[in-house]
C-alpha cells in the first residue's frame, strides 16, 4: 500500500512539474533532460542484467514496440501541458481506458467476455460521458490551442494504453523492473534526439538560464516521477496486486487538482462542475477495474 502511494504521489508530481517547467523551457529540452537522467539512473539495471546473464538478448528487439508506443505518448502527454490545465489533461487521461478496451478485444480472446459484460460498458460510458463534460466545461474550449491540447492528452492515454498491451504481449518472460530499464533507454534515446534536433539551443539553451534550485527540481523531477514512480508501481502491482493499484492511481486528477488550487505558481483551477463531472469519469474508471478484477478472478479459479 505504501508503494501505491508512493507511486500516486510521484505520478501526481509530473503534471505540476512539467507545467511549473512550461514557461522556462520548451517541452522537447523538458523530456529529454527528463527523461535522459531517469535512463541513466536505470542504465545499471540493464547492464547488471546483461553481465549476469539474466536479460535475455532478445529483449532488446521486444522492447522496440513498447518503447515506440512510450515514445509517443511521452511527447503527446508533455505538450498537452504546454497548452492545458494540469488537472484537465489528467482526467482527459482516463479515456486511456477505452483505447485499452479496444485492444484487448483485438489482441486477447480470453478478455472479450469481460469487455462484453454490461456493467464494464456501463463503465465504458460512464467514463467516456465524464471526461467530455470536464473537457466541454472548462473556459478555453473551442479554442484552437485548448482543442489541440485536448487533443494530445487523447492521443497520449491511446498511445500509453498500446504501451501497457505492447508491454504484455512482448515481453513475456521477462521481469518488469528490466524490462522498463531496457525500454527507458530506447524511450531516452529518442528524447534526447529530438531534444537536440527541436529543443531550444539543442537543449541546453533555456536549461542554462535556469538557476540551481530550478535546474535541481528538474532532475529531481525525473527521479520522482519517472525513475522512482516507475519502481513504487512494480512493488505495488506484485505486492498489491494489478486492480487495487490501479484503482488507487485514478484519485491522480483529483491529487493534481488539489496541489493546483494551493500553489500559488498556478494561475487557475477546476470549476466546481468540472470537479463533478470529473468525479464521473473516474467513477466510471473505478467501475471498469472493479468488473475487470472480478471476472478476472472467478476465470483464473
Amino acid at each position: 500500500m505504501l508503494a501505491a502511494v508512493m507511486t500516486l504521489v510521484g505520478w501526481s508530481s509530473v503534471p505540476l512539474f512539467i507545467k511549473y517547467f512550461s514557461e522556462s523551457i520548451d517541452a522537447w529540452t523538458s523530456n529529454g533532460w527528463r527523461y535522459g537522467f531517469s535512463a541513466l539512473i536505470w542504465l545499471p539495471v540493464a547492464l547488471l542484467g546483461i553481465s549476469r546473464g539474466t536479460l535475455p538478448r532478445s529483449v532488446w528487439r521486444a522492447a522496440l514496440i513498447p518503447a515506440f508506443f512510450n515514445s509517443a505518448g511521452q511527447i503527446c502527454f508533455t505538450l498537452s501541458f504546454y497548452l492545458l490545465d494540469p488537472a484537465l489533461v489528467t482526467f482527459a487521461l482516463r479515456i486511456q481506458i477505452v483505447f485499452v478496451t479496444i485492444g484487448a478485444a483485438m489482441l486477447f480472446p480470453q478478455e472479450r467476455r469481460i469487455i462484453r459484460s454490461p456493467m464494464y460498458l456501463v463503465g465504458l460510458a460512464v467514463l467516456m460521458i465524464g471526461t467530455m463534460a470536464t473537457v466541454s466545461l472548462d473556459e478555453t474550449f473551442g479554442e484552437k490551442s485548448s482543442t489541440l491540447g485536448v487533443v494530445l492528452a487523447c492521443a497520449s492515454g491511446a498511445f500509453f494504453a498500446g504501451y501497457g498491451l505492447a508491454v504484455r504481449t512482448c515481453m513475456k518472460g521477462v521481469r518488469a523492473i528490466p524490462a522498463f530499464a531496457v525500454i527507458s533507454q530506447y524511450t531516452a534515446g529518442v528524447m534526447l534526439l529530438l531534444m537536440l534536433i527541436l529543443g531550444d539551443g539543442m537543449g541546453s539553451g533555456a536549461v542554462t538560464a535556469l538557476d540551481a534550485e530550478q535546474f535541481f527540481w528538474l532532475l529531481a523531477s525525473a527521479i520522482i516521477g519517472i525513475a522512482l514512480g516507475h519502481v513504487f508501481y512494480y512493488i505495488a502491482i506484485e505486492r498489491l496486486g494489478v486492480a487495487p493499484t490501479a484503482g488507487l492511481i485514478q484519485l491522480q486528477p483529483f491529487c493534481v487538482g488539489a496541489a493546483e488550487s494551493m500553489l500559488p505558481y498556478f494561475k487557475r483551477s477546476l470549476t466546481i462542475w468540472q470537479w463533478v463531472s470529473g468525479a464521473v469519469a473516474v467513477s466510471g474508471a473505478g467501475i471498469v477495474l472493479r468488473v475487470q478484477h472480478i471476472m478476472t478472478r472467478k476465470r483464473d479459479r
